[in-house]
């Protein structure tokens, strides 16, 4: 490769090798279609990854599932429903075993054979605008010098008291027996020699 030398006395120009690209793409993917250059289309895939994730056949309402992230991670929740931007709205029940109304990824759960009867579950009023947090207006969110020498109140924390009435109703409609919520309290874990790809959950 030619590559042009400023000075009067370096020769004008020198040979020198080319460097090797740091990355290389995968034999599977096309660069000019995956940024949809030139006017082509990007993959199927790409396409899909925009939309809702499809419930995998083995999670149905009232399926005992295992999580695998996250805070309660190696704990038994109940699955409720599907919401619409994919993710499953879950609860433990919270008066069993502590884990409260949340959303999770279904990539981050294992399906078990075990399922709870929710039939008595009214969770129409759960969907993903619940779990988010109010927006602030931008107005509010900017100081001027007076307010930054005030100590201003600390934001509260915890449930409100809507959202534990929700629970309460949610895991009074759940129905458990003591075994079962033995089963629901229990951590999941491995043991030396375990193999979860032939474990039947």
């Amino acid at each position: 490769m030619k590559k042009t030398i400023g000075g009067a006395k370096n020769g004008g120009s020198r040979e020198v090798d080319k460097t090797a690209p740091k990355f290389y793409p995968a034999d599977d993917i096309d660069p000019l279609k995956s940024t949809g250059i030139s006017g082509i289309k990007a993959p199927a895939r790409e396409a899909k990854s925009k939309g809702v994730a499809k419930l995998r056949k083995s999670i149905a309402p009232g399926t005992v599932v295992i999580l695998l992230a996250g805070r309660f991670r190696g704990r038994r929740c109940v699955f409720l429903k599907q919401l619409a931007s994919g993710l499953l709205l879950v609860t433990g029940p919270y008066s069993v075993n502590g884990i409260p109304l949340r959303r999770v990824n279904q990539s981050y759960v294992i399906a078990t054979s075990t399922k709870v009867d929710i039939k008595a579950v009214k969770a129409d009023k759960f969907n993903d605008a619940y779990f988010g947090k109010a927006k602030v207006p931008r107005s509010q969110k900017k100081k001027s010098g007076d307010d930054m020498m005030e100590d201003a109140a600390p934001a509260a924390t915890g449930a409100t008291d809507a959202r534990k009435a929700d629970q309460a109703a949610v895991d009074k409609a759940i129905k458990a027996d003591p075994l079962m919520s033995k089963y629901l309290k229990a951590r999941f874990s491995l043991s030396k020699g375990d193999k979860p790809h032939n474990m039947v959950f």
